[in-house]
């Protein structure tokens, strides 16, 4: 009996145990975390600006605040050696790294992972970060003496960084920031192969205990690091094959692989996170040439979204330039979103050629689509002396944007020949002009010496996507907008910032030049129409409107701005022409009131076709308008007409119009009235006409209706013009 109720005891515990153990588990599954097994990816490039800190710092908290408390997600910052020539700025390193260690972030794990060279202050927020992560080819590279000083303070910064973590060794840091120390990897009598710096160094070296040394930086040289020497530290745990980064195909592998390493499901970027965006953007076609009133109706049309909730514009670049002026201007603003604007992305369709390049290169990120062109020339003649006249601030887009000013400055000025110099000590590569490369060193043959000089950057014709991607002048291919906004964290294209339909209906044929040549023709054998014949008329009216539309497209940019100008000038040239030179209800005057109405309808109006009842009234109240100013038009003329010729000054600028009865008098060739009433005799039988002498005149008469026979006493009882009518006297 004790053996069966052991049994039976232990049987109940058993079932207990399963039971418990499925509720347990069905109760997890309703908790589970769908984040659970999936980390974010983060692609950061130095320098580092204000603005990239403030995009990763906002990306990470947002990451922070949608993890729930009882666990973790991991992070990965995927910093990529860049092409810019422009350095980190201590401050902004320093702010990331210790945001980094902050317990604000105690619900990530951040991980860092290196592709590629990371220089001098880049380096500090690695220190701060749980785990490192290299690719074969990463390289940290620290301070060189020749060009560098490092005070105390900056050196304490860096040790506390790295303490904090304890993933980089006291000596290493020591070595990156202190460009006059020296780092050996010593070999020693025990076994041990300690990594020594300083007084360390020395010591050791006088101990006798040291069987070989492996210099890593000598004294005055910038220590170099690669992944190889960093994972046999222990400082990085993973050392991982890499390709071309600008492959998105190659890219994803090296997600799945860090994936796999980290025991993560997949690795998503931040930007196609469900969690880590809320992103809300515009979109801005900026199409066709660069002008002062495109570039003023852009601004405006941007600034308008920063009222709402709006915190990202997408621009689409597809432009020839036109204005080097504006497009700088356009250029220093994009290159430096303030909040609530978050960033600009850009994507060039087709090209950006001209001033229109560094419009398109000052949005961070750029995406160009696989057949795009960037720089090269275009509408505006640039020259050296403009570019030159702007260098601070097309290096202040450079820094803001992580691209080389050298390059930038190269896309502009196309007799600048720009060179890739790498720095023969750290492997750092720049590219700039000689001059450039030597113009802020004190000591230009030192600093050309620390170059070697390669191959010169062909910029002069412009770049393809490819080329402009290995450049570092764009961040990567798109094949649409849909995969950009996709790319940037938008759910979708987002909606055209607020602009007048109707400015785009008219823009877009602006844009159409096979319409401006065809139109060209058309004026051409219209004006030979019209002058085969005598007179003003349809040909004549319609050779001036295709000469205006030629006009406004090839010159003028094709701009609604500038056709609602000229609309109204042919407008009241037809008028004035049917008024002063045709009068009458002609061609020019039907056509001189329907261009002016076109001209008031664009002004007024935001619509091509009214859809609703609002945009009915508006149209209505257009036309009224219109049709208003013409009448006041045609009242001032009348009023003008009727009054200046009693204003005193203004009426001797008017011919008075000719009393009709002198202008009769004028007209006449003799004047008879001297002889009403007078009498004489006739000459000859008045049959009822004849000859009379009255007086000493001899002149031609005609009888009231009788018969006057000749030498018979006449007298004169009517005088009309030439007529003079007489009757038998008694």
């Amino acid at each position: 009996m004790g053996v069966v109720r052991r049994t039976i005891v232990i049987a109940v515990w058993i079932i207990g145990a399963i039971g418990l153990s499925s509720a347990i588990s069905a109760q997890n599954s309703d908790d589970i975390d769908p984040t659970a097994g999936q980390g974010v990816w983060i692609d950061i490039a130095p320098p580092f600006s204000r603005g990239l800190v403030d995009d990763v710092l906002a990306g990470l908290d947002q990451l922070a605040q949608s993890t729930p408390s009882d666990s973790r997600r991991t992070v990965v910052l995927a910093f990529r050696e860049s092409a810019s020539d422009v350095q980190t700025e201590f401050e902004e390193a320093l702010r990331l790294a210790r945001r980094i260690n902050s317990p604000d972030y105690r619900r990530l794990r951040i991980v860092a992972f290196v592709d590629g060279q990371i220089t001098r202050h880049a380096v500090l927020p690695l220190a701060a970060v749980e785990r490192l992560m290299l690719s074969n080819n990463a390289v940290l590279v620290g301070f060189d003496s020749k060009q560098d000083s490092i005070d105390e303070t900056v050196q304490a910064a860096y040790q506390a960084i790295a303490k904090r973590r304890g993933l980089f060794p006291e000596s290493l840091v020591s070595a990156l920031v202190d460009p006059d120390g020296e780092l050996v990897r010593l070999t020693t009598s025990d076994g041990g192969r300690p990594l020594v710096t300083g007084d360390e160094l020395q010591s050791m070296r006088q101990s006798g205990d040291v069987i070989e040394e492996d210099i890593w930086k000598a004294s005055g040289e910038a220590l170099s690091v690669s992944a190889v020497q960093l994972r046999d530290l222990r400082v990085a745990t993973d050392v991982i094959a890499t390709g071309r980064r600008d492959d998105e195909t190659t890219a994803q592998k090296i997600r799945e692989s860090l994936a796999s390493r980290l025991d993560l499901r997949e690795l998503r970027p931040l930007a196609t996170d469900d969690g880590a965006s809320d992103r809300r953007g515009v979109l801005l076609e900026m199409i066709g040439s660069v002008t002062t009133a495109k570039s003023q109706r852009w601004q405006s049309n941007l600034n308008a979204t920063l009222s709402g909730d709006v915190n990202t514009w997408l621009v689409s670049v597809d432009s020839d330039g036109g204005s080097f002026g504006e497009s700088m201007g356009l250029a220093g603003w994009f290159a430096s979103p303030t909040p609530p604007l978050q960033r600009v992305v850009g994507f060039v369709p087709g090209r950006a050629i001209g001033d229109a390049s560094i419009i398109a290169t000052a949005c961070k990120p750029l995406y160009l689509s696989p057949d795009a062109k960037l720089g090269g020339p275009g509408a505006d003649s640039i020259q050296p002396e403009q570019v030159a006249d702007q260098r601070e601030l097309i290096e202040l887009i450079a820094r803001r944007t992580n691209r080389s000013a050298g390059l930038l400055m190269g896309l502009l000025d196309r007799q600048r020949q720009v060179f890739r110099y790498t720095n023969k000590s750290t492997g750092r590569v720049r590219y700039a002009t000689q001059q450039q490369l030597v113009d802020d060193a004190d000591d230009p043959d030192l600093e050309r010496d620390r170059w070697m000089q390669g191959e010169a950057i062909d910029l002069s014709s412009g770049l393809t996507a490819e080329q402009a991607v290995q450049l570092g002048l764009a961040d990567g291919i798109a094949s649409s907008l849909d995969q950009v906004a996709a790319q940037a964290g938008l759910p979708a294209v987002p909606a055209p910032a607020a602009d007048r339909g109707i400015v785009r209906a008219v823009e877009s044929i602006g844009r159409r030049q096979g319409l401006a040549f065809l139109a060209l023709m058309i004026g051409f054998m219209m004006l030979s129409t019209e002058m085969s014949a005598p007179g003003l008329g349809i040909p004549g009216f319609v050779s001036m409107i295709c000469f205006g539309f030629f006009f406004w497209v090839q010159y003028l940019n094709g701009t609604a701005e500038w056709l609602e100008l000229l609309a109204l000038v042919l407008g009241l040239v037809c008028i004035a022409i049917e008024f002063f030179v045709v009068p009458g209800l002609g061609i020019f005057g039907i056509g001189g009131l329907l261009l002016t109405m076109l001209a008031v309808v664009l002004m007024s109006q935001t619509f091509v076709v009214p859809r609703n009842v609002y945009q009915v009234e508006v149209l209505t109240r257009s036309v009224w308008m219109a049709l208003g100013g013409l009448a006041s038009t045609m009242a001032g003329f009348a009023l003008i007409r009727y009054f200046m010729p009693h204003l005193p000054v203004l009426n001797t600028l008017v011919m008075e119009q000719p009393d009709a009865q002198l202008i009769d008098q004028q007209e006449r060739l003799a004047h008879f009235e001297d002889l009403l009433g007078q009498t004489g005799t006739t000459m000859t039988p008045l049959r009822p006409s004849g000859k009379a002498r009255i007086g000493e005149r001899v002149v031609a008469v005609v009888s009231d209706g009788q018969a006057v026979e000749r030498g018979a006493t006449v007298r004169v009882i009517k005088v009309l013009g030439n007529r003079i009518v007489v009757e038998e006297a008694t």
